[in-house]
């Protein structure tokens, strides 16, 4: 079993670590940090709070991942999904509800790990994780409008319809030097891998633009002018009061955090472990998560998570253990508390650009139109999804979008299970060689349930099984292919079995599994129908029908 808590630095030093690796572990974390850099400002600028917030996320909890996590390369820090959810929380509770919902959310998953949910959180359905992954990447975009085009609006109305009525109400005021700035950072964020790939596209976009705006003089917002002077300091952590009724009042944004965390940073594990060939211990990394969204949310940072593209990015470089994302989050250190002050200088409209890259990147359109050629039920929670993630809020979306991905999912299952009849076959084209040529005598019938026996087929079972006729003395239900009985299936069928020996049927079941066997004996049902009468088999079922009937003729011509 995966060790609850063990993290991958620790294996790392154990099975020992040789000079060669801390060399590309240093050159790794340092590229790293560097594209952390525009990134972690843009996530905050876009998220509604300061850049310094971004980099205080990405220097405190990019260090306790790599320090603390179950992955080898894994990069923690802010990421673009959780801009549409930063936003809402500091628009409906302002900057200290976002703090709380940050660390209660921290604790959430601690707690996710502690009980070892890892592997669960990554039975999410895919259909769900793209619509609310594709809305989040058409709310970035929306939201970069403004500043991609250097529109006059004033505030913006916190709503999807609203927003975009306003901006395309005032699309006279666009700024064309903005503009062309933006659509400049768009393009060398794109291309400029194909030029090289040690430097980041949208650091040279970032300085480029810098530099366009101090010698051209020209007139565009800049996050100096919008949010004054960066603090070159990491602040004294606090802790802000906390009550029942916050934490109540807290609670939904929190988990939603939580479980867009969770699965953010299991996701980005994975395709890391496939990158180097390695293995995540997934609850190691959930605890970690916890812990560094607990950390940063001290600090006065935003929440965080595993981060796919820095991840990419440690991995192509030679980053093959937490050393890189500790020297990552040391250099983003440095930067801050020494050339900080320069970022002031960055165009508002530069970040716009890097950011409707990252929109892109994140809308998964493939994937999206993929789905919709697919299942109806797939289709249903794929737009259930995206349009309420678009149109409402995150946090309704999954919490609608997993509750109805669970019905559905009960749909099909009771749609797969089946409770039928079975009669002998005089060819061989049916797949079950012991019904074929079998003849039966009068007073026996067979039954077979198939698929799992819980609350969304019990009623079909106790229907069908309703329908046996009288003539019968001798039933056999063969479940050779139920794999799971629940509670309502254990209270139907031991009300099914009662009506049966109240009729005076003698019933038996065969091919029951261990697992469905072992619940059958915890609720009486074995002893009800006696151990004799539960066969491994059906050919078993059979020689004991015979043995009944002949000991019944003897009785009877005794």
């Amino acid at each position: 079993m995966e060790s609850l808590f063990l993290p991958k630095l620790v294996t790392v030093f154990r099975n020992g670590y040789t000079r060669d690796q801390f060399t590309r572990d240093l050159m790794a974390g340092t590229i790293v940090g560097i594209v952390a850099l525009p990134l972690a400002i843009a996530f905050a600028i876009a998220s509604g709070v300061g850049p310094e917030k971004g980099l205080i996320t990405a220097v405190i909890a990019g260090f306790l991942i790599s320090l603390l996590g179950g992955s080898r390369v894994q990069i923690g820090g802010p990421t673009g999904a959780f801009v549409v959810i930063v936003a809402g929380i500091i628009g409906n509770y302002g900057i200290d509800g976002l703090i709380i919902s940050t660390i209660m959310a921290g604790i959430i998953m601690i707690l996710f790990g502690v009980l070892r949910l890892g592997v669960i959180i990554r039975f999410v359905p895919y259909p769900l994780t793209v619509g609310f992954t594709s809305g989040i990447a058409v709310l970035i975009f929306t939201s970069q409008i403004r500043d991609f085009f250097g529109l006059q609006t004033g505030d913006l109305p916190a709503d999807f319809i609203g927003k975009v009525g306003v901006m395309f109400s005032n699309f006279d005021s666009a700024n064309w030097a903005a503009l062309g700035i933006a659509f400049m950072s768009v393009l060398i964020t794109v291309f400029w891998g194909k030029i090289s790939n040690k430097v980041p596209g949208s650091l040279i976009a970032l300085i480029l633009s810098v530099v366009l705006v101090a010698v051209f003089g020209f007139n565009v917002e800049t996050i100096g002018s919008r949010f004054g002077e960066i603090s070159g300091s990491i602040p004294a952590p606090s802790l802000p009061g906390f009550d029942m009724d916050l934490i109540i009042k807290h609670i939904g944004p929190a988990f939603t955090i939580a479980m867009l965390g969770s699965i953010e940073s299991l996701l980005s594990a994975v395709v890391a472990d496939g990158m180097i060939g390695g293995r995540h211990r997934s609850n190691t990394e959930l605890i970690a998560q916890g812990i560094a969204n607990v950390g940063s949310g001290l600090f006065g940072g935003i929440p965080a998570t595993g981060a796919i593209a820095r991840t990419a990015t440690n991995v192509k470089n030679g980053g093959r253990t937490p050393v890189a994302g500790i020297v990552h989050a040391v250099v983003l250190l440095f930067i801050m508390l020494f050339a900080g002050k320069w970022a002031t200088f960055i165009p508002l409209s530069c970040l716009a650009g890097i950011l409707v890259v990252v929109a892109y990147n994140m809308s998964e359109w493939r994937s999206f139109v993929a789905i919709l050629k697919g299942s109806r039920y797939d289709i249903l929670v794929l737009l259930t999804a995206f349009f309420l993630t678009v149109i409402v809020d995150l946090t309704v979306a999954i919490q609608i979008g997993m509750v109805l991905a669970a019905l559905l999912f009960m749909k099909r299952m009771a749609d797969v299970g089946e409770v039928k009849p079975l009669v002998s076959y005089p060819t061989e084209e049916y797949d079950d060689a012991a019904m074929v040529g079998l003849k039966l005598p009068d007073n026996v019938d067979v039954f077979e349930i198939s698929g799992p026996m819980f609350f969304g087929v019990a009623n079909k079972f106790k229907e069908v099984m309703h329908n046996i006729e009288d003539h019968a003395d001798i039933i056999i239900i063969r479940m050779r292919n139920v794999p799971m009985i629940d509670a309502t299936g254990i209270h139907n069928f031991n009300s099914m079995l009662h009506t049966f020996i109240h009729k005076r049927k003698h019933v038996m079941l065969s091919g029951v599994n261990e697992s469905v066997l072992g619940e059958l004996k915890r609720h009486g049902i074995v002893a009800l129908l006696g151990e004799e009468n539960v066969c491994a088999t059906f050919d078993e079922a059979l020689i004991k029908v015979r043995e009944f009937q002949e000991l019944d003729l003897s009785v009877k011509a005794g």
